[in-house]
């Protein structure tokens, strides 16, 4: 990017807005004209650099002015611009509606413009919120460096005068915790918190840390604590972000009278909330907080400004916006053509490498005059422009190919407040766990238990009967959180009772049943022959350039998946699980011209009326320009229509066909089938299934899926399927603005309003059929000219199909409906939802139901009704907090993920095997399903995985390890009980020793020097690893003699071949070593083992010991 600004810096018109900007007298502003797309960001980035001056941006609304920003730190480099956005949602709300992430950014822009010459970002709303003044800011703030004295006592004392609030853990900004000579601690002017280690009462590292992971990420040698200078309950003179950038700053407001009427209508809401205000201590009033229009205008009377506004002093550029391409290629090469023989410079911005590859290839393709240069930079700003004076055009990829870029900003949610997968995975009192050997008992937590005078720690399940089970720290591999279908409470067993036994087996024996029909499957359709397709043409690489999103690796991997096993010999059969929204059907676009372009059909089957009209427009507008006819089939058309597609179908003049079960009905014969797309396949009856087997066994199949399928599970699939898995969303896409609100009819209306004013839909969900018209009557009430439908799934197939599909027309305006939407139903004009109860829902039908919005290039809102938060359950307040806090791939996703994996592997795996998941718990039944799957594929099915065995793996068995050593984490060391039970969990979870070393470093990065116990602890695991190498399923180290068993169960017991190379080994140190044997179980006894140290050494010996020769 610095190539651009170095192309602009010596143009002339930039020296005249220079010099006009530094010789205008104050109250005069200076006019910008004909500047077109982001060449306002270079114009603003190069004079920053010249003038060198603090320069504060004002653009006209937030997402322009986050655009702005972001086309700053692209031309600048990171540290030099700074986005500065309001605090609060509404005047005088309520403290929950503070954005930490918002208040944090406006801290970071005031701290840099303390002490740097910065660039700040902002717009009218946030200009609003008047701020601490400099020398406030100033004596609030501390800064630290490393190497400066300073004493820990005073350190903390300091932190609490701040206001800083003394934690465990750091989560949010505002708090800090003390850990022996580490302080942690999250300054609100920064990203992420930092760590501060102290040697005696110096400064000896100072470390930012991730929230999520509590571990270091590099070094900084200073930084600035900053508090919560944007609390309204502070009693501090305030003033305007202009009047703290001080006199000498510059200011460039895009237009001042927009400006200050929205400073005005800003200040008199503020007024008015002032007066309704009756939330107990009176707060400061308005023109204390709150910048007024009047009070801006008389600021600038004293400065000059650049404008965009029309006014008497103007500096004209007469640039161009970059022109609509349409993603018609061959235009867009006339186009440069026509630039490049003008004597014009063609840049082009490709936002990432495959990009300007792709788009090199396909304007290659197009054979382009070979005098023609094109500068190609590796980054795009928000939009290109043409500047004939430059002589130059700058074009930005994604509006060649009508993409939507989106703004980023730091996203610092206040993670305290949503749940998190961490916390959801932890383990709290009276919790459900499953014990691979004992069943469903309940957590009793982390005890420490004198085991024969030496201390060790223990969990404690309480089962049926109030009967105690201690577990040892070394055994919580068989122990897992019980996991079942959303809402669904576990049965308790009894201690020693056969029951959990029995349902193992039972579950095991159908389970192995479940693994053998899909492997037997498997084996076929790997016999079978299909059709080779040819490699990509130049039309598949144009059709799949002109896709409106950036792919996203899983899109791109699966995408070559699909292709080298449309282009193998042998019939595909591959699943491609992905989320809502997550680019599934343009995967079955681009299999299916493939296809096409080989001159065979294509046959996509789809389980509802719906979707098939839904897939039929997307595939059309897909393939418009290319030579593909689509046409669908399904129960709205009449009887004229399908007779006539059968006709051209069987003459082979339809290329693909969409449709629902009808499409495997007598009725319809393709003249050359090449490729089956089924979409959610669990969703149709066993006829069509049937039907579907006897059409798959020569076709390339691939099968779709918006459930997705938990990563266990997918291993224990891979050997029964192809699988593709999309775990990450589309970039680009804008987030869904999410709030919580109380039933208020007030703010219905706006929400509605709103969306329809703009030309766009909205859906209202109310789950309840019984009162549905009156709620729908209600909104007609509220907006007497919206066009509203009522659907739910009581009405008669053919209406709501109707009703759903005139609503996709555009033939309403609002859609009252229960959860019929939750999936299919895309609609990219409906860019608003209410969510009414919203807290009676799970958080996986939350989110499925969200993804509904969202669809388009149009910022969505999706508004959950709900009562005052504080009334509600623990668990229901933070559901919808993680939702409404969503990023993209934030902790609510991540927890919808995990509710819909359990509900995905019930549906793809049936409903008999949905009831064990639920008896189980989904760990202990993915581990069986593990288990049958591995047995069979060792036995039953050895021939077809031949290439897969290694032989006998030890690492597959867990290892046991019993001690009466103290092995633990000392209170004085971490002294908060969950965090060393999680810390014990992850460290069972490791598997080697690189993952010890780097657990172990943040360990020490967190809270110091190891201590002996914990050192040992860490052998212990060592001990583990190495005993399950030498195939020992259970070690006993006791009273200084160390014992290790063979498992007894004959599959799980060492080779022949292996055991008696073991054997040889010990003849060979006769003195130190005895086998023992007692019924089947083979056990090796080592006297003289006082340590784990020794226990390690030992059996290091023993697992080096050379081979002996047969």
């Amino acid at each position: 990017m610095r190539a651009l600004l170095d192309a602009y810096r010596a143009d002339a018109r930039l020296h005249a807005f220079l010099a006009a900007w530094s010789t205008t007298p104050a109250g005069s502003p200076v006019g910008l004209s004909g500047v077109r797309g982001s060449l306002k960001s270079v114009l603003a980035a190069l004079a920053w650099e010249a003038l060198q001056r603090p320069l504060v941006v004002v653009r006209s609304d937030k997402e322009d002015a986050a655009y702005f920003l972001n086309d700053l730190e692209k031309l600048l480099g990171p540290g030099k611009a700074f986005f500065f956005p309001d605090s609060y949602r509404k005047p005088y709300a309520e403290r929950d509606q503070v954005d930490n992430a918002n208040i944090g950014l406006r801290a970071e822009a005031l701290e840099r413009l303390q002490r740097d010459q910065c660039i700040v970002v902002t717009y009218p709303e946030a200009l609003a919120e008047k701020v601490v003044t400099r020398k406030t800011f100033g004596s609030k703030s501390l800064r630290i460096a490393r190497g400066d004295k300073l004493d820990l006592e005073f350190f903390n004392e300091s932190l609490f005068d701040m206001r800083f609030e003394r934690v465990d853990f750091v989560e949010k900004p505002g708090q800090f915790a003390v850990r022996g000579g580490i302080v942690d601690v999250y300054s609100f002017a920064h990203a992420h918190p930092h760590r501060i280690e102290f040697f005696g009462n110096e400064i000896d590292d100072i470390r930012p840390f991730e929230v999520d992971s509590q571990l270091s990420e590099g070094h900084v040698s200073a930084m600035t604590l900053v508090p919560n200078v944007e609390d309204k309950r502070r009693t501090e003179q305030r003033e305007s972000l202009l009047e703290y950038a001080g006199p000498e700053s510059l200011l460039w407001i895009e237009d001042a009278d927009f400006l200050v009427d929205k400073l005005n209508q800003g200040y008199d809401l503020a007024e008015a909330a002032y007066v309704a205000f009756d939330g107990g201590v009176r707060p400061m009033e308005p023109n204390a907080l709150y910048a007024s229009g009047a009070h801006i205008r008389h600021l600038l009377l004293g400065r000059t400004y650049v404008t965009e506004a029309s006014t008497d002093k103007v500096i004209a550029w007469q640039s161009l916006p970059q022109p609509a391409f349409g993603k018609n290629f061959t235009l867009l090469l006339e186009h440069l053509s026509a630039q490049h023989k003008a004597g014009r410079e063609l840049w082009i911005m490709c936002s990432l490498p495959p990009q300007q590859k792709r788009l090199a290839s396909i304007l290659q393709d197009l054979q382009p005059d070979e005098t023609m240069e094109i500068h190609w930079l590796d980054s795009a700003l928000h939009h290109g422009w043409e500047d004939p004076s430059g002589p130059r055009v700058v074009y930005s990829d994604h509006e060649i190919f009508e993409r939507y870029q989106r703004f980023r900003l730091r996203d610092g949610l206040d993670k305290a407040q949503a749940i998190t997968l961490k916390e959801l995975n932890s383990l709290q009192v009276g919790d459900f766990v499953t014990h691979i050997d004992h069943g469903i008992g309940k957590f009793g937590g982390l005890q420490k238990i004198d085991v024969q005078g030496k201390m060790q720690e223990a969990i404690k399940l309480v089962y049926k009967d109030s009967d105690i089970l201690y577990v040892s720290i070394h055994s919580l591999h068989k122990i897992a959180k019980f996991n079942g279908k959303e809402g669904s409470t576990p049965v308790l067993h009894k201690l020693g009772s056969p029951a959990w036994q029995s349902l193992k087996k039972k579950t095991k024996t159908r389970v192995k049943q479940l693994a053998y029909d899909l492997i037997q499957l498997y084996a076929k359709r790997k016999e079978a022959q299909g059709f080779g397709f040819s490699p990509d043409s130049y039309l598949q690489h144009e059709l799949e350039a002109s896709f409106q999103y950036e792919d996203t690796p899983d899109q791109e991997k699966a995408t070559a998946d699909i292709k080298a096993d449309m282009e193998s010999p042998i019939a595909m059969d591959r699943l491609i699980c992905g989320d809502v929204g997550f680019g599934k059907t343009e995967l079955a676009v681009r299999a299916a011209f493939k296809a096409v372009a080989d001159s065979k059909q294509v046959a996509v089957l789809v389980p509802t009326t719906i979707l098939a009209f839904q897939h039929f427009q997307t595939f059309k507008k897909r393939l418009e320009g290319f030579p593909a006819r689509v046409e669908y089939i399904n129960r709205s058309r009449s009887a004229k229509e399908v007779r006539a597609i059968a006709e051209d179908l069987e003459k082979g003049q339809i290329d693909v066909l969409i449709g629902t079960h009808k499409l495997v009905s007598k009725e319809l014969t393709f003249k050359d089938l090449g490729l089956l797309i089924i979409d959610e396949e669990q969703k149709f009856g066993v006829n069509v299934k049937d039907k579907l087997k006897t059409l798959k066994v020569n076709v390339d199949t691939l099968t779709l899926t918006a459930t997705p399928i938990p990563r266990t599970l997918q291993f224990s699939l891979m050997a029964a399927r192809d699988l593709s898995v999309m775990t990450t969303p589309p970039p680009n896409r804008q987030p869904i603005e999410t709030h919580i609100m109380g039933f208020n009819e007030a703010g219905i209306r706006d929400a509605l309003s709103y969306e329809i004013s703009r030309g766009g839909q909205a859906f209202f969900i109310h789950n309840r059929v019984e009162n549905i018209s009156e709620v729908a009557g209600m909104l007609q009430r509220l907006l007497p000219d919206a066009r509203i439908a009522i659907g739910h799934g009581q009405m008669k197939g053919h209406d709501l199909e109707k009703i759903l599909l005139d609503f996709m027309a555009g033939d309403f305006d609002i859609l009252v409906s229960t959860t019929i939407v939750e999936s299919g139903l895309d609609v990219p004009n409906a860019n608003t939802m209410i969510i009414h109860q919203a807290h009676m829902f799970g958080l996986s039908d939350l989110h499925q139901m969200r993804g509904r919005v969202g669809r388009s290039n149009r910022k969505a809102f999706c508004y959950l009704i709900a009562p005052p938060l504080a009334g509600l359950p623990e668990e229901s307040r933070k559901r919808l907090q993680a939702l409404e806090q969503f990023s993209d791939l934030g902790s609510g996703f991540k927890i919808a993920l995990r509710d819909l994996e359990i509900r995905g592997a019930g549906d793809l795996l049936g409903a008999e095997q949905s009831g064990f998941i639920n008896d189980l718990g989904f760990d202990t039944y993915q581990k069986l399903l593990g288990e049958a799957v591995d047995e069979l594929k060792k036995n039953e099915f050895k021939d077809l995985y031949a290439d897969q065995r290694g032989g006998w793996d030890p690492k597959e068995r867990e290892c046991q390890l019993d001690t009466d050593l103290e092995l633990l984490l000392p209170d004085q060391y971490i002294n908060f009980v969950e965090e060393r039970l999680r810390i014990y969990r992850e460290l069972n979870d490791l598997k080697e020793e690189a993952q010890l070393q780097t657990y172990v470093a943040g360990l020490v990065d967190r809270f110091g020097a190891l201590p002996p116990q914990a050192e040992r602890l860490m052998t212990s695991l060592r001990l583990r690893w190495l005993g399950q190498s030498l195939g020992f399923d259970k070690m006993v180290l006791k009273a200084g003699k160390l014992l290790c068993y063979f498992p007894e169960e004959a599959h799980e017991a060492p080779p022949q071949e292996v055991l008696m190379n073991f054997l040889a080994k010990i003849q060979a140190f006769p003195q130190r070593y005895r086998m023992k044997q007692k019924g089947p179980r083979i056990s090796l006894v080592v006297d003289h083992i006082p340590t784990v140290q020794d226990a390690f050494v030992t059996l290091t010996e023993l697992s080096s010991a050379p081979k002996i020769a047969p």
